[in-house]
């Protein structure tokens, strides 16, 4: 009885529907691609000056793009995820950028790229994760989680 009884509910997700929530999804997704892409610029262009940031930016890299597949998805807990990794890499971003620019003493590696242009990629970085962040608890907020229950045979849901 119990199973025939769940087979005649459906459940919807009325927040993702709406027009601010699919934009909120679109600036979250573009925004990990974009944090990835200048990520892979700094980590492929200062290869040879990265010392035992490698793992660790490339780990980055991984995680934001299976964020941003996750969020594109509507998945539950990528929002708080990518916030809290946000604000992480912008700590990391603003230590590190200032870092770049300081490289003109004897002794250090030069990179392939201008460590110049590194550190303003990486400088970059900061208001990027700072937008991703804000747009997550943006969100966040629209409760895209929120699952209404409705009988199969009531025909589709008010918008």
């Amino acid at each position: 009885m119990a199973e025939e009884e769940r087979r005649d509910i459906v459940i919807e997700h009325p927040n993702r529907k709406k027009p601010a929530a699919k934009v909120t999804k679109l600036i979250v997704i573009l925004l990990l691609l974009v944090s990835v892409a200048l990520m892979a610029f700094v980590t492929f262009g200062g290869w040879s000056a990265l010392e035992g940031a490698k793992p660790l930016l490339i780990g980055y890299m991984v995680i934001y793009l299976i964020l941003a597949f996750y969020c594109a998805r509507w998945t539950r807990g990528t929002l708080p995820l990518a916030a809290a990794l946000g604000i992480i890499l912008l700590i990391f971003a603003a230590i590190a950028g200032p870092e770049w620019f300081a490289r003109d003493k004897t002794g250090y590696t030069d990179p392939a790229v201008d460590s110049g242009v590194l550190g303003l990629v990486t400088l970059l970085l900061v208001p990027v994760q700072f937008l991703l962040i804000a747009f997550s608890m943006r969100g966040f907020a629209q409760d895209w989680h929120v699952e209404v229950e409705r009988p199969r045979d009531a025909g589709p849901a008010p918008a």
